[in-house]
């Protein structure tokens, strides 16, 4: 199959894909102090459309990198995006996550019993914009964690021969 099905992953990240390269910002937490650091993320279709990845990179003015890849699905039988995500900090893989949509913004609920982190995504003037709150034990509130701005990185042009 070379175009993907009614309501998959592809249609409803088509905004997002290609690469794109920024900065994200960390605000100061018990895990570490506030720092910034340069950004690199990749959405790539996948499986034929029914797939879409995320894989992304930040490097630290100290050289530290994190790395992390997310795969994004539909469910057929509801109207979410699931997004299945490992990165490099070590914690094991979880149950995939559910996002949903309103207004262009992609907002993703990851929970586990340490707490709740919510991710929005949001491509709009040619930015993409990835933020991420931390809910943790008894919390209300989400508490600020992380801010990614990135521009599309153009494509080269072709090649003549």
């Amino acid at each position: 199959m070379d175009r993907p099905l009614p309501g998959s992953a592809l249609e409803a990240l088509e905004s997002f894909l290609g690469q794109w390269s920024g900065t994200t910002q960390w605000e100061a937490t018990a895990w570490g102090p506030a720092r910034t650091a340069v950004a690199e993320v990749v959405f790539a279709r996948a499986a034929a459309g029914l797939a879409v990845t995320m894989s992304y990179r930040h490097t630290d003015s100290g050289g530290v990198k994190t790395e992390g890849i997310g795969v994004f699905t539909a469910d057929t039988a509801h109207p979410d995006t699931l997004w299945y995500h490992v990165n490099s900090m070590g914690l094991p893989p979880e149950p995939p996550a559910r996002a949903s949509w309103h207004d262009g913004t992609l907002t993703i609920d990851r929970r586990s019993d340490r707490g709740t982190a919510r991710h929005t995504l949001q491509v709009e003037g040619g930015k993409l914009t990835h933020s991420a709150g931390l809910r943790l034990g008894k919390a209300r509130e989400f508490s600020p964690f992380m801010t990614t701005v990135c521009r599309r990185v153009p494509e080269p042009a072709p090649v003549a021969v």
